[in-house]
């Protein structure tokens, strides 16, 4: 087992938690380069955007097949800062994907970690991405080499002093391993654009998905839905897919009932998943209420001769669907996650779902 000391230094958007890496075989750890988290200063007067910051993997090695792996930042507690933009660093060839958390507090108090239940064992060091106890909520999500993402105007996702979110968790994905062999590493990560400027209209993501299983050389629908019950009104803005190799077209919306009782489905985007998955416009910024529900579909057609699973690894499969919005005065959704158990147990369809009026959705109509 190796160990490497690590100092941290002070930066504007975070600091880099001081502590030992034991990465017990699971990670050959290169040389930590400090430099890379040096800000890049840019104070734009037509953004309002104050700077840029690195927010990468510390060159690390993957030595295990489908690796999840975690990094933290702590966010300054002495000031609220407003992330506005996400320009990634990364290639499919190297990461899957990565995923970008706010939480109370990380995981662990590593500067790595194992946070995937996958390659859970007896003798391994594994936890979350964030603690167990605290604020946990997906900010922003990239895969098969997304481009970058500006927030609309005004918009931005509240983080340190007066936000629940007092430190940043990015997860890499890294599915394939070949490359690192020869001890080469890796710094797949984001610059997170922010500022300091007050933004009035404050950013959220909701993350619909679900459970279960895609029998063998079928084509399945796992579906997922969810009310919204809290007295906000949401404006959504993009959206993002994301399944892995079975995933036909994923599908959201918005359903509402009107005056006579009908529910009305509102498609909020719908997406070839097997496409760059980056955040798209959503196809409606219609607002969203109380008493709304976001209804997700995907299509999956399987090709292989067994079951295949919902998991984390790339033998398994996903159906996520990212809603990316803002309100326009107080705090963002409480709720920060949907999900169903999924085929063969739950479909939009089933009686206790109170839904009605489902569109005919095919992979063909996009």
């Amino acid at each position: 087992m190796s160990r490497i000391s690590i100092s941290g230094m002070h930066l504007s958007l975070g600091y880099i938690l001081i502590s030992l890496i034991a990465v017990n075989g699971l990670v050959e750890q290169g040389m930590y380069q400090s430099s890379r988290n040096q800000r890049n200063l840019e104070t734009n007067s037509a953004t309002g955007i104050t700077g840029s910051f690195p927010f990468l993997m510390p060159k690390v090695s993957p030595q295990t097949p489908d690796l999840y792996l975690c990094t933290p930042i702590k966010v300054d507690p002495t000031t609220t800062y407003y992330i506005v933009g996400f320009n990634p660093n990364a290639t499919m060839n190297t990461a899957h994907h990565m995923l970008l958390y706010g939480c109370g507090e990380p995981g662990t108090t590593r500067t790595t970690w194992n946070c995937g239940e996958m390659n859970r064992a007896s003798d391994e060091d594994s936890a979350s991405p964030c603690g167990p106890h605290s604020n946990s909520q997906i900010i922003y999500a990239w895969a098969r080499d997304a481009q970058k993402l500006n927030l609309p105007p005004g918009v931005g996702f509240k983080v340190g002093k007066d936000s629940p979110i007092k430190y940043l968790v990015l997860q890499v994905h890294y599915a394939h391993i070949g490359k690192f062999k020869d001890g080469s590493t890796d710094d797949s990560g984001v610059f997170l654009d922010y500022t300091e400027e007050p933004r009035k209209k404050l950013a959220g993501t909701l993350l619909l998905g679900t459970d279960g299983a895609i029998p063998a050389m079928k084509t399945e629908h796992l579906e997922t839905a969810c009310e919204i019950n809290e007295k906000k009104v949401l404006h959504p803005f993009a959206y993002r897919v994301h399944t892995h190799g079975l995933g036909k077209v994923v599908s959201g919306y918005r359903v509402r009932s009107n005056s006579d009782g009908v529910q009305e489905w509102l498609q909020l985007g719908k997406r070839d998943p097997l496409t760059p998955q980056m955040f798209y416009n959503a196809s409606s910024t219609e607002p969203i209420v109380e008493g709304d529900t976001i209804a997700v579909r995907c299509t999956l057609q399987s090709t292989r001769n067994r079951v295949t699973k919902v998991g984390p690894t790339n033998e398994d499969e996903m159906c996520n669907f990212y809603l990316m919005y803002y309100v326009d005065h107080g705090e963002t959704l409480d709720m920060k996650f949907c999900f169903s158990q999924g085929a063969p147990y739950y479909y939009w369809s089933n009686p206790d779902t109170g839904l009605h009026n489902i569109p005919h959705i095919e992979a063909s109509t996009l």
